[in-house]
This record gives structure tokens, sequence and C-alpha cells, in this order.
């Protein structure tokens, strides 16, 4: 994997770059669409590339549950199973370790889950997570990591991050131990963690940046902190991580997080926010969000968004979609999915076009206004 920094902004820490794979090159800032179990969820992926999506993101626990290691290698790895030819990242499992807290068990060696599916045993090590990666065939790999809550006690974070550190390297060991198995090659970021305590955040960056990872990710972030922790964790990390490795907030998020992280330095991004939201009915605006559920739209004939070019706003109403989600018509939600999926693309889309041009700070303070004007307008 090849990583190139274009462009700096002179105000700020944005940064536009293009990182290269063997699937192919992705412009930064990026957003990744959430592919869990290997699909965007009713999205096929010749929209998504329509949409101008350069890579997806999937799990690597939920790949091993189903369809399993077995299938998966039989198929030629994910790429093939899916039939999605672009860059793919996937994440270790470790998020689970965090949100399936009552069915796991945490020692040095790995993770024992409990399948929230059928109830069986499940060992997570960081070295057997390499070799089910290995086995997916993503462009871009995590190591196990623990995501602590918050809040948590300083004492937890510090024993947590510091282990994490210890399976990372771990992991990077194992993965030179391995090869490739479907002739491309295989990127291992770290995951950088400590809450938000600043200097464990320093402590186990700078070991992580050590051990010399092909990228980093910030972990630990979006867990229920303010905003403003969040954002105070950012501009301690861009300092601390290497100029000339791609930066990626794991689990963010809103438009206001992810251009307040893009000032911050970040150059990837990847949250369940515009699929999710889009299946209750929630579609995002350059002024701001709507929910077309409700019956105030049932006679308006105007797009989700007038102006915006995209294959939803140019051939139907919300009227039209709204109709679609009263009535329980799968078309509605794949609609809803279909333009936040093409938003969230505009959005670090125009970031990068933006700092390339050197007005990254006038234009993400305009549409921040513009955005949040138009929600409190609907509120």
């Amino acid at each position: 994997m090849n990583f190139s920094v274009t462009h700096k902004d002179s105000r700020t820490a944005a940064r536009a770059a293009t990182m290269t794979t063997d699937h192919g090159e992705i412009p930064t800032p990026v957003f990744m669409p959430v592919g869990t179990r290997a699909s965007v969820k009713s999205v096929e992926p010749h929209e998504l590339k329509d949409q101008q999506v350069h890579i997806i993101l999937a799990n690597t626990y939920h790949l091993y549950l189903k369809p399993g290691n077995g299938i998966l290698e039989k198929a030629g790895g994910i790429h093939s199973f899916m039939g999605w030819d672009q860059p793919l990242l996937t994440d270790s499992g470790g998020y689970q370790v965090y949100s399936l807290s009552d069915l796991r068990t945490i020692t040095e060696e790995g993770v024992r889950f409990k399948s929230h599916l059928d109830g069986s045993t499940l060992y997570f090590t960081p070295e057997n997570v390499i070799e089910t990666q290995r086995i997916i065939g993503s462009d871009i790999m995590m190591p196990l990591d623990e995501c602590p809550p918050w809040p948590a006690e300083k004492h937890y974070v510090e024993q947590s991050a510091a282990m994490t550190v210890r399976w990372a390297e771990r992991a990077r060991t194992h993965l030179a131990a391995t090869t490739p198995l479907y002739g491309h090659s295989q990127a291992l970021f770290g995951i950088t963690q400590g809450g938000t305590y600043a200097h464990l955040r320093k402590e186990m960056t700078s070991q992580l940046v050590d051990l010399d990872f092909d990228g980093y990710s910030i972990g630990g972030m979006a867990v229920g902190e303010p905003a403003e922790e969040m954002y105070r964790m950012l501009e301690l990390s861009h300092t601390l991580l290497p100029e000339h490795k791609p930066r990626y907030l794991m689990g963010v998020g809103t438009p206001e997080n992810i251009l307040n992280a893009i000032e911050r330095g970040v150059d990837m991004f990847d949250c369940v926010i515009p699929t999710r939201e889009a299946r209750n009915g929630r579609v995002y605006t350059r002024n701001g969000y709507i929910n077309l559920r409700s019956a105030r739209y049932s006679d308006d004939f105007t797009p989700i968004d007038e102006g915006f070019d995209n294959h939803v706003c140019r051939h139907y109403t919300r009227a039209y979609i709204r109709h679609l989600l009263h009535v329980g018509e799968i078309l509605g939600l794949k609609l809803c999915t279909l333009h936040n999926i093409s938003f969230f693309m505009w959005l670090t889309r125009s970031a990068r076009e933006q700092i390339l041009q050197g007005s990254f700070s006038e234009w993400k303070e305009h549409f921040l206004r513009q955005f949040n004007a138009g929600q409190q307008s609907r509120t």
C-alpha cells in the first residue's frame, strides 16, 4: 500500500492524499460505507460505484460467524464472494469486545466470546484474527484491540491500552509469518487507544509508531464521550502520528464530526449512520437531516435536497419515498440508503476539493452554519 499527501491546508491540519492498494486508488479524505456482513444493506456493488464509493468496510467477527472461513476461502476471498473489485477494509472484531461486553471474557491471550447467534464459544487472539483476515482477503486489516467504554477509570484504560499495544505487536509478528492467499497485498494498521487521557494516548501512540504499521487507526472514540473530548484527542493524535501514514478515525460519524476531524488531520472514516438512519427514514441534506416518515412530507413533491445532483434527487420526490416507507416497500429503504451514501461521499469529496483549493476552513464553516440552521428551522 502506498500513501502520498497531495496538499496540506495552510490554516488547519486538514490534508488531501491518495492511498493506493492493489484493488485501486483511494482519494482522501474518504468515507467508507459499512458492509458488516459483506453487504452494504440494500445496495449492490455497482450502485456503490455509481455513488463514487472507493472503499467499503466489513467486519471480521461477523464474517467469521457467517459465512465462515471455509466458505470465504472456497470463494477466493471477499472480493470474489461479494462481487466487489475495489478496496475493502476489515475491522478486527475489536469493537465487538466493547459492544458484546456481557458475552466475552478478556485475558492476555485474547478474547473468549459467546456467539450472539447461538451461544457457542469463540476464541479470538491477535494471531487467529490475522489468519481470518488473510482468508477474508481485505486490502487493509486491523489488529485485535480492546475498546474501553466511556467513562472508565484511568487504571483500567491504562491496562487496556497497554494490552492493545502488546496484541498489536503479536499481530504484526504473525502477519510477517503468513502470506496473502489471493495474489494481492494486505496492509495492517495499528489502533491507538487510551480513552480521553492525554498522557495515555501519547504513550501508547508512541509505542505503536515504533512498531511501524502501514497506517494508524484512532480507536476508542464515539463511545459516549462529549464531542469536545474527542476533538481534544484528535488535536493531540495528529501531532503524534506520522505525516506519511494514513489516519483512520473508527466509527465516526455525523457530518459535523467528520469535518471537525478532517480539520484535525484525519483521512478515513466509517460509520453506520448513513445506512442505519436511512432504514428509519432519516435522510441527510445540505440543510440538515429530515425524517421522511413524517406526515408533513405526504404531499411534498420536491426532491430530498433541491439541487443536489444524485440519482434519487433527480428522479424521486419526498412524497413518493414517504409513501414507500409508510406502506413498507423495500424500495423506500433503498432510496434513502442510496441518498445518504451519496451525501456522505459528496461531503468528504467536497472537503478534499476545498483542501486542494486552499479554502477548506471557509467552506467548512459555511457548510456547518447552513446545515445547523436548516436543522434548527425544522425543530
